[in-house]
């Protein structure tokens, strides 16, 4: 069986999410590929049937053991890497969303090598995956909204 997301012929929907506890936002580092060892939201493939928002949090319980509520959809970011001949080798189109913690304190394995929970400004500092900036940097006005209702 081969793996779609590798060589893939149409783009793979997937959802993230960003959670946030105490003015931190929850970031593991990618234990397979794409990216290993970068740093990235939790997430993951959307299945059948299931919602953006579901597959969210779903890939949240499974890959950390985090549960959360949602705040609302960030944004959709395409992320499409080709080969040297111009082959595709990803193309992931992924629905990123904000939410609070409610549960559940996150564990590493085998998609999430270390876990850090991280302010705005550590961002910056850390190896992260292509276009993760530009989606935290909405997540976190989203979870600043939500706070001031």
């Amino acid at each position: 069986m081969t793996d779609e997301r590798l060589s893939p012929v149409r783009p793979v929907l997937a959802a993230s999410v960003a959670v946030f506890r105490d003015g931190r936002v929850l970031l593991a580092s990618r234990g397979k590929p794409p990216w290993i060892g970068l740093f990235s939201l939790p997430g993951g493939h959307v299945e059948a049937g299931e919602t953006l928002g579901e597959a969210a949090l779903r890939e949240l319980q499974e890959e950390v053991g985090v549960k959360a509520k949602l705040i609302g959809l960030v944004t959709p970011i395409e992320l499409i890497e080709r080969e040297a001949d111009g082959r595709v080798k990803h193309h992931i189109v992924i629905a990123a969303h904000a939410a609070r913690w409610v549960s559940g304190e996150p564990q590493t394995g085998p998609e999430a090598r270390e876990i850090r929970w991280v302010t705005e400004r550590d961002i910056a500092n850390l190896p992260t995956t292509p276009g993760l900036a530009g989606v935290l940097e909405q997540a976190f006005r989203l979870e600043r909204q939500d706070a001031a209702r």
